[in-house]
């Protein structure tokens, strides 16, 4: 019998966020979509260098990826107003990304992928990210 774990999500556990308080026992949609973001981003980020696109590639690796990170440092933030400050991180970071996918798109730069795919989960960050940080701001 294998003991291993079936995926990746099962190697990296994710807390919940709660208002700056992480609570380890619950899932988290931010934290796990902004990680999950930055895999397929990577991925498309090493299709688009393998076809010669620098330029485009290397802003949307750093933005796609900065997502996740500020989450992160949101998760361990020192205050509240730290908190929000790194989630609102995160937003400009998931509004970039949106950027330079829808970008990449009308460009018509060939690859693999679906990108109206990695558009729509740019979007879903960006709304997940706002709805947040306007919660956050109204308390």
């Amino acid at each position: 019998m294998n003991d291993a774990p079936n995926t990746r999500d099962d190697l990296y556990p994710l807390p919940a966020v709660d208002a700056g308080v992480v609570s380890e026992n619950e899932s988290n949609p931010v934290r796990d979509k902004s990680f999950r973001f930055a895999l397929k981003t990577i991925g498309l980020c090493r299709e688009l260098q393998a076809d010669r696109e620098f330029v485009i590639s290397k802003q949307l690796m750093r933005s796609g990826t900065g997502i996740g990170a500020n989450v992160e440092e949101a998760i361990s933030a020192e205050s509240r107003r730290d908190f929000l400050h790194k989630l609102n991180i995160a937003l400009k970071e998931a509004r970039e990304a949106h950027y330079w996918l829808r970008l990449l798109d009308a460009s018509e730069i060939e690859t693999k992928r679906d990108l109206r795919e990695f558009v729509a989960d740019a979007d879903e960050l960006v709304c997940l990210l706002v709805s947040i940080t306007r919660k956050l701001s109204q308390k």
